[in-house]
């Protein structure tokens, strides 16, 4: 399996949350995670940054965040410029996705633990 470097946006160190699971299994699936939230700690080692530093290498950014919380990410996540975003359950934005697309990269509303746990990652 390739490894999809993947940045978690809306990572939280607390359990139980989806961005937790998913960053747990991303890491245990073999992928290595850039964890970017608002929150400080770590999750699966990794400590969470603030959306600062533009990272040039990601696969995918996998969104934990609300689309009434995006707009303030639009610049950031695009600047980033992934291979593709996958927008988890309640994430959905369809003015991110098509500033996203005209940009050149994939887009899908999936659930990043149900992609790992068939093996479509």
């Amino acid at each position: 399996m390739d490894n999809k470097k993947t940045l978690v946006l809306g990572a939280t160190p607390t359990e139980g949350r989806y961005a937790n699971l998913a960053a747990n299994r991303l890491v245990r699936s073999g992928h290595s995670i850039v964890n970017v939230g608002v929150r400080t700690g770590e999750v699966a080692g990794v400590p969470i940054e603030k959306p600062e530093t533009i990272h040039r290498d990601i696969d995918t950014i996998t969104l934990y965040v609300g689309p009434q919380n995006q707009k303030g990410l639009y610049n950031y996540i695009l600047e980033t410029n992934p291979k593709r975003i996958i927008f988890n359950p309640g994430t959905e934005n369809s003015e991110l996705r098509r500033m996203a697309t005209e940009k050149g990269i994939e887009t899908e509303y999936a659930c990043t633990l149900v992609l790992l746990s068939i093996g479509q990652y």
